[in-house]
Formats: structure tokens, C-alpha cells, sequence
């Protein structure tokens, strides 16, 4: 699978043009990542000397990318006039996602089992409910705050 993942606010809290603190268990999940064997893309805003300072970051933990803000390392983007931004991957890990960015345990489980965030919501739900009596709860209406 090939994969991009975002920096600032995903790998690091943000603190941008710095770079924030790890979020817990990030390398280590894209380390167990790139052991399975899944292309990872690092995707950011960052140019220049930033984006260096990411790499570099990221390099000194142990990870190394597939590609940099390109689909392919030998992609050169100053000689291709159809070069795109626009990465042609399997999936997108990103604090900005709708919903915001899962655990990394979760995230790693939605990859390496296999599994959509509603496949882990109905496991979830379906724990609950064995683990409780049986018994019909009220449903709320859907404008309902309380």
C-alpha cells in the first residue's frame, strides 16, 4: 500500500516553522509500516529548509520515505511541465482528516487488518453490547442536544 503522511500535526504537534514535540507512538507505527513493507510518502507543506528539517527529523528516528511530496523519488519535478502535487496513493494520514487523526494503534490496526473506521466503530459497538445486559435503549432524535 502507498501511503502519505502528513508532518506538522500528525508526526509532531504543531509548532510550525519549528518542530513540535512527537505524538506518541508515530515513528514506531511507521517504522512497523515500513517493515510490512507499505510505501510511505512524506506529504507536507514544508519547503525549502523546513521540509529538510523534517526529513532530517524523521531520519535521525529511523524513518525513511519512499518519496518526498512526489509519487516516485526519481520524479523530478523542475524538468516534468505536467508535474502535480496531487499524490496518486492508497491512503492519506492527516491531522486534517474529517473527525481529525485517529490513535496511532488505531490507525496502525486500520491498516494492517484491513479496516475502515466503520469496520472498527461496529467491533466497537458490537463489544458493548455483549458486554451488557440486553436491553432496548431510547433512541434520540438526530436534533436533539441533550
Amino acid at each position: 500500500m502507498t501511503i502519505a503522511v502528513d508532518f506538522d500535526g500528525t508526526l509532531v504537534k504543531h509548532k510550525y516553522p519549528e518542530i513540535g514535540e512527537e505524538i506518541p507512538f508515530a515513528i514506531q507505527t511507521l517504522k512497523m509500516l515500513i517493515a510490512e513493507r507499505h510505501r510511505l510518502i512524506l506529504w507536507s507543506v514544508r519547503e525549502g529548509q523546513l521540509l529538510e528539517d523534517a526529513i532530517n527529523w524523521c531520519k535521525e528516528r529511523g524513518v525513511e520515505f519512499y518519496a518526498i511530496n512526489k509519487d516516485f523519488p526519481e520524479e523530478d519535478v523542475v524538468k516534468n511541465p505536467h508535474y502535480s502535487r496531487k499524490l496518486k496513493v492508497d491512503m492519506f494520514i492527516d491531522d486534517r482528516n474529517l473527525g481529525g487523526l485517529p490513535d496511532w494503534g488505531v490507525i496502525y490496526r486500520m491498516i494492517h487488518e484491513h479496516k475502515t473506521w466503520a469496520d472498527l466503530l461496529e467491533e466497537e459497538r458490537a463489544g458493548e453490547e455483549t458486554s451488557q445486559p440486553m436491553r432496548r435503549k431510547k433512541k434520540k432524535s438526530w436534533w436533539s442536544f441533550g
